[in-house]
């Protein structure tokens, strides 16, 4: 679940000519520049436009790698490499590639280290908001100390995502080793109550919840804890276990099994309405979602395969805390997880340094426009629900030929996994 996408609506218009044009702030906002190659996929009524693969619109930062905590649920617990920090040159370097961009993406502070465990971090964010961009930052909240709270509300960040895996003592702290509910929710609500703007403060807060079989009870309370503190946005992700033990708190194991059997042409179609959830139609609803159809839910398609990179339909990139550029965040670093009970080995996949190329150059590389063109296809293998040879142990290459990265087994793709 995100709660954070503002839906506008626009018109196009046919000319004379039988061209189609589009509203001008329109064409800004996507990166419909001259020469652009756009992307269209036809639905029963309808036609959707793709944002154009050479539209940069965000940059994941991640300062540093290392954390005070302990987390269950982290890529740490299953890779070999180095902690480190970004250092002020290797900033520097982004920071100059930003000043020269036209427009400049927005920036988001976050990785698999805690920011705040950077003493630039802050000083970072009030950099980049000199250039006039939107800027966002993770956070476990366990350092969020009344003068760091101050720093970063000055700074003028505009949201700020807490990760909150529980609304209990005892399930929060079973995730996330080393920190303590009630010190956390102590550090938010004088947060809170130091932020300025009325019925609309600023930063924004966002929660980031991992759902597991352990925690998706506690969902509802997180929810409702957030609104004690005026959260606005919430984003819920499933768990990719980096660990063996791990995988018994999947809750995606019967979804990735039916996506296939749903992609088929041979099955039959459900259209639902909206309707109130309640214990009268909780049961009928939810057997109905696992009857076997391809579910339309109000118009939204439930189950079946996405096969879609967000990260790249997004416009992002991801810039690890050595400088190495990297099509998304989950190719930043080899790390090594599970996936149908077997191990799964994900390479990283970079780019180039910042220290060597601007950000620009990098962006627009043949080679990578290349790389997210081939993403907008997505023609992969089908790891995610086939998983079954050998070929789904690595990243390296698949049975249909394709070469390093290849991104059938990303859940991320499917829509099981998502970043705030």
């Amino acid at each position: 679940m995100s709660v954070s996408t503002k839906n506008t609506t626009a018109w196009a218009m046919v000319n004379e000519n039988g061209d189609l044009v589009i509203p001008k702030d329109v064409v800004d906002r996507y990166g419909l520049n001259p020469g652009a190659k756009v992307r269209l996929d036809e639905g029963t009524n309808f036609i959707r436009m793709h944002r154009p693969v050479t539209h940069l619109t965000k940059i994941y930062i991640e300062p540093t790698v290392s954390c005070n905590l302990d987390c269950i649920t982290c890529f740490r617990n299953a890779w070999d490499e180095p902690n480190g920090k970004m250092s002020d040159e290797t900033f520097l370097a982004i920071f100059e590639s930003l000043r020269k961009m036209d427009p400049i993406p927005n920036v988001y502070f976050g990785g698999i280290g805690e920011p705040l465990f950077h003493p630039k971090t802050i000083d970072w964010i009030k950099m980049v908001k000199t250039l006039g961009v939107k800027v966002e930052m993770i956070t476990n909240a366990t350092m969020l100390t009344e003068k760091i709270s101050r720093k970063i509300i000055d700074s003028g960040l505009d949201v700020l995502w807490v990760s909150i895996d529980g609304a209990t003592p005892e399930t929060y702290e079973d995730v996330r080793l080393g920190a303590e509910l009630p010190k956390i929710l102590e550090n938010l609500h004088k947060f809170n109550s130091m932020r300025k703007g009325g019925h609309f403060p600023l930063p924004e807060l966002g929660f980031a919840f991992v759902a597991m079989k352990r925690n998706i009870h506690e969902l509802p309370k997180v929810i409702e804890m957030g609104q004690s503190l005026r959260v606005k946005h919430y984003s819920v992700s499933n768990l990719q276990p980096a660990t063996a033990d791990m995988q018994a708190d999947r809750l995606y194991d019967r979804s990735l099994h039916s996506i296939a059997f749903m992609n088929a042409d041979s099955t039959p179609s459900l259209s639902l309405p909206k309707m109130d959830l309640t214990d009268v139609t909780r049961g009928p609803l939810f057997d109905a979602f696992n009857s076997g159809c391809n579910v339309n839910f109000a118009g939204n398609n439930w189950g079946g395969a996405s096969d879609v990179c967000n990260f790249v339909e997004s416009g992002t990139m991801s810039i690890n805390w050595k400088g190495e550029v990297a099509p998304c965040w989950p190719l930043m670093h080899t790390h090594d997880t599970f996936l149908h009970n077997k191990p799964h080995r994900n390479h990283k996949h970079i780019i180039g340094m910042v220290q060597e190329e601007s950000l620009e150059d990098l962006w627009l590389s043949k080679e990578y426009v290349a790389y997210r063109e081939r993403l907008h296809n997505f023609a992969f293998a089908p790891c995610t629900f086939c998983g079954g040879c050998d070929y789904s142990k690595e990243n390296i290459e698949d049975c249909f030929g394709n070469d390093a990265p290849v991104c059938g087994v990303c859940l991320w793709a499917q829509g099981v996994i998502q970043c705030p």
